[in-house]
């Protein structure tokens, strides 16, 4: 309607003080509601034609849409292990902060399982500390092994002596024994030795291996039992939690509750532009908005990011083909607009809905000294008409609450 006015004052207005003050016909009398046509075909004509190209001037090069929303995501608040809750430390709708606990399911398993690892560290230093022990007993062993085996051998090499000396005085039995003597002592001596050998092993290689396994175990049971105690993620507001001593949770089927990050929905706009505006739209674009939940606004806006892809037309595999037709739907292209000043956002409920314009701005092209002269005047037209635009966008600012609340039924 504002474009048709726009235009009727450039066509019809003119042609109309033209047909009065040249030729001298008036309203009700030469012009008539029969005659109007014929009297002012050639504003009226003009007036249609230069509405529409206007029309699709500003819509296409600073295009337009209502499917915009303050899209936010929320946070399940979900254990990672099922159990039954034995603490809650939030009520509904309480604000937390980052870190801070929830609840906490019921960790008597956890527990013992903590336990039981710091018992096996425990009784892996007493192992150490009697294989210490050992360790010096050892070193008697291997002493009294090597004393025994040197008395071996003397008794053999006296014997060994005598028996060089006089045949008749030492058996050869008695020789023949004295030396399975010998090589038994020595046996025992190198038993001794391994012994020692195999304690210095135990205590450096396989308690301190056997520690560590257990330390690890001990790590273990300590987080499985931190996650007994369920802490918020990020800063917000706790929503649809109504947790009780005693309730079963479970990851897959039974959340918690949801977690509304503070920052949701106040960071950027999501809009869904049509198909069209393809081409036209682009990272860094100066755009507008006004929101129901805060009339009467305009919020100033700037294009951060044009999604390349058209969410209507993906596809998933399933066990039955899809029909185009199916997908036949026009689908929007997803842009997402942040407030160009902070704070732009505040007051604006996350998950509400918009009105957004976004405007070309040729200002570079312009600056090109190699520009022709038809196109610098073509896109002054077209950084023009983005004020009649911005009108429509306040106009729609000032008409939202009342359609909202008398012409919506509401």
């Amino acid at each position: 309607m504002l474009e048709l006015m726009l235009c009727s004052l450039l066509t019809i207005l003119p042609d109309y003080l033209f047909r009065r003050y040249v030729q001298g016909k008036r309203i009700g009398r030469e012009i008539t509601l029969y005659s109007m046509w014929y009297e002012l075909r050639w504003g009226i004509t003009a007036c249609l034609v230069l509405t529409i190209s206007l029309i699709t001037l500003i819509f296409y090069f600073h295009p337009s849409t209502k499917n915009v929303t303050a899209i936010f995501r929320t946070v399940s608040i979900l254990p990672e292990a099922s159990g039954r809750v034995a603490e809650v430390f939030v009520g509904l709708n309480q604000t937390v902060e980052k870190g801070a606990p929830l609840f906490r399911l019921d960790s008597s398993e956890q527990e013992a399982a903590l336990e039981t690892a710091r018992r096996q560290i425990a009784e892996i230093e007493a192992e150490t500390l009697v294989a210490q022990t050992e360790l010096a007993a050892a070193d008697g062993l291997i002493q009294q092994a090597r004393g025994a085996y040197q008395q071996a051998v003397d008794e053999l090499e006296t014997k060994s002596e005598l028996m060089a000396r006089n045949a008749n005085v030492v058996s050869v039995r008695e020789i023949e024994r004295l030396r399975v003597a010998v090589e038994g002592r020595l046996g025992a001596v190198d038993a001794a030795t391994a012994n020692k050998q195999t304690l210095q092993t135990k205590i450096s290689s396989l308690l301190p291996a056997q520690k560590a396994s257990a330390e690890a175990a001990l790590a273990q049971a300590q987080v499985e039992l931190d996650k007994t105690l369920v802490r918020a993620g990020v800063a917000g507001t706790v929503q649809q939690f109504t947790l009780r001593p005693g309730d079963v949770v479970n990851t897959m089927l039974r959340p918690a509750g949801i977690l509304v990050p503070a920052e949701a929905g106040r960071v950027a706009l999501i809009a869904g532009f049509g198909q069209i505006e393809a081409q036209v739209m682009k990272v860094g674009m100066i755009g507008e908005a006004t929101c129901i939940g805060k009339p009467y606004s305009i919020i100033p806006l700037v294009v951060t990011q044009v999604q390349d892809v058209i969410a209507a037309g993906q596809l998933r595999p399933t066990d039955q083909l899809i029909d185009v037709q199916q997908l036949a739907q026009p689908g929007t292209i997803t842009v997402f607009m942040e407030p160009l000043f902070a704070g732009g956002l505040e007051g604006v409920p996350p998950g509400g809905s918009c009105i957004a314009n976004a405007y070309t701005n040729n200002h570079h092209a312009l600056d090109d000294p190699n520009i022709s002269t038809s196109r610098w005047l073509f896109l002054h037209v077209v950084d023009t008409v983005a004020l009649v635009h911005a009108m429509i966008l306040r106009m729609q600012a000032i008409l939202l609450p009342i359609q909202t609340l008398v012409l919506g039924g509401h």
